[in-house]
């Protein structure tokens, strides 16, 4: 498994305080051509699981600049595990995050569940899911650093999605007052509290900051705006960071696209902040997608391009 020990120490990082001329240099570069709709995230492919050259280069530089792209491919609804598989690892992206409820493959077939344990949760039901980034509750060494959603088929209506890049998130924090990211970088600023099983733990109590640095310097965020199952740091600066957030989240920025992805379609992103809204399955559609989350960041994607 990839290192995902936190340091800010290693390497030369713009997301560190203490250099602001760097974050200054980086931001400008960052924010320089950043793209203005979500037609400017799309990719035209033939097949993911076998990108031309010019393809994988268009994906690539957009993941570089806002750490998603969206591939529109010719595969429809073929459900082969191999799409969103092969994809994933053509960009270096390889220890899948096995989740107990993944299929055989290590992807996790989200789709309304009728019976079972899975109906207990939002992700196989039809319900809105609020602004997270993916693994928030998983322990440190197993967070979840870039994620691929692969559409087989769409719902009748709704299940649009909601994305804001993670690093446009900080930014925009850090901007109004970057007190407000030493407070979201604090050890113990969001606690997801142990899940039970009967009277047994089937997973332990996780605390850690919204955002950390990787020892190559990258930005990893760690979050959820649900206000059940979690536990905010009482701290005043803290709240405040975090109402700073919330409004951003639900404002109208630039910053955040929306759409749905349709039969072929996909997401790549470097994890991003993500939500979608309530659906609705019928005779038009029943909706069914891939997820593959990973313990690596996608490969060429980091801060390196800006040093």
């Amino acid at each position: 498994m990839p290192d995902t020990a936190v340091s800010e120490d290693v390497i030369r990082t713009p997301f560190s305080l203490d250099d602001d001329g760097f974050y200054q240099a980086w931001r400008a570069r960052k924010l320089a051509g950043y793209p203005t709709s979500l037609e400017q995230l799309l990719v035209l492919v033939r097949d993911p699981r076998c990108l031309s050259e010019e393809e994988f280069n268009a994906i690539r530089q957009r993941v570089q600049k806002a750490n998603m792209a969206i591939y529109i491919s010719e595969t429809g609804s073929d459900p082969d595990p191999e799409i969103p598989l092969s994809l994933g690892r053509q960009f270096g992206a390889r220890h899948l995050n096995h989740n107990w409820l993944s299929d055989d493959t290590g992807l996790t077939s989200l789709k309304v569940a009728a019976d079972g344990v899975r109906q207990q949760y939002i992700p196989y039901s039809n319900r809105p899911i609020k602004w997270h980034t993916d693994g928030y509750y998983n322990r440190p060494e197993e967070q979840i650093h870039s994620l691929i959603l692969h559409c087989i088929q769409s719902a009748g209506s709704g299940g649009e999605n909601a994305l804001l890049d993670h690093e446009i998130a900080y930014i925009l924090l850090r901007d109004r007052n970057p007190e407000f990211i030493t407070a979201l970088m604090g050890p113990d600023v969001m606690t997801i509290p142990p899940r039970m099983n009967m009277s047994e733990v089937a997973r332990q109590e996780e605390v850690g900051p919204v955002f950390s640095i990787m020892p190559c310097g990258n930005l990893h965020m760690r979050y959820t705006i649900r206000t059940r199952h979690v536990v905010w740091s009482e701290d005043p600066l803290t709240r405040e960071a975090l109402g700073a957030l919330n409004e951003i989240l639900n404002s109208d920025s630039p910053y955040i696209f929306r759409g749905r992805l349709e039969p072929g379609m996909g997401l790549i992103s470097n994890n991003i902040l993500h939500d979608r809204t309530a659906f609705q399955n019928d005779e038009q559609g029943v909706r069914h997608l891939y997820r593959a989350r990973y313990y690596d960041r996608l490969q060429d994607t980091g801060i390196d391009q800006y040093r």
